[in-house]
């Protein structure tokens, strides 16, 4: 039979481990404030899909962090179920990066975008490609197996440049000021940046993507 001042030292042992536990718990999951790690636009802009969580992430193929950022942007989409929908919206801060959002909504349209936005990036950042123009552009996509004059066509083809222009338009509406920055559900904005860390960018976004199901894609 169990003395009594073993049940009692048992039970201690339990409930120190309990709340040992619990701060081990509330230590691996950093508390997430709007205002600090996230903030509400105080006019949402409209989404695209009903009943879905959108993620819009705004960036510039020139952003070293953009570039720095893809990767875990990526790997977070692909964990992600099927009512999270992810749109990116390349931003032109000045006029002489419009090429750049022309270039994505090119090979969006000729369906290359998710096979050649990061060789893109890659050819920016470690091949010192600068893609300023249209001929370098052309002359980079040719070396990717496209066809040089169809591509020109289709990027400078009326549905592409009122693509990109909408864009900059969007980003506006956004007041984006930076890139990458992350806007979900029209309302909700982060970044690395605004959180502190990527890793911290990608807990707010799951944090967020909870609180918009509770909120009944809201």
């Amino acid at each position: 039979m169990i003395s009594l001042s073993k049940k009692l030292l048992s039970f201690s042992v339990t409930l120190l481990l309990a709340f040992s536990f619990s701060g081990f718990t509330s230590a691996q999951s950093p508390k997430i404030e709007e205002g600090f790690d996230y903030r509400v636009l105080p006019i949402p802009q409209p989404i695209e899909v009903k009943g879905k969580v959108e993620v819009i992430e705004f960036f510039w193929y020139g952003c070293p962090h953009c570039y720095d950022f893809e990767p875990e942007l990526t790997a977070w989409i692909k964990r992600q179920p099927k009512d999270v929908i992810l749109r990116r919206v390349p931003v032109a801060f000045r006029d002489d990066f419009m090429p750049h959002s022309q270039l994505f909504y090119a090979l969006e349209t000729m369906g290359k975008g998710d096979a050649l936005n990061e060789k893109v990036m890659y050819a920016m950042h470690k091949e010192n490609k600068r893609l300023m123009n249209e001929n370098e552009i052309a002359d980079w996509v040719a070396t990717q197996g496209i066809d040089r004059n169809t591509f020109l066509a289709t990027y400078r083809s009326f549905a592409v440049v009122s693509k990109a222009r909408a864009a900059k338009q969007l980003a506006d509406a956004y007041r984006i000021d930076g890139v990458p920055t992350i806007v979900m559900q029209g309302r909700y904005v982060t970044s690395p940046s605004i959180a502190g860390t990527k890793a911290k960018a990608l807990l707010v976004m799951d944090y967020l993507e909870q609180k918009i199901r509770k909120d009944k894609y809201q």
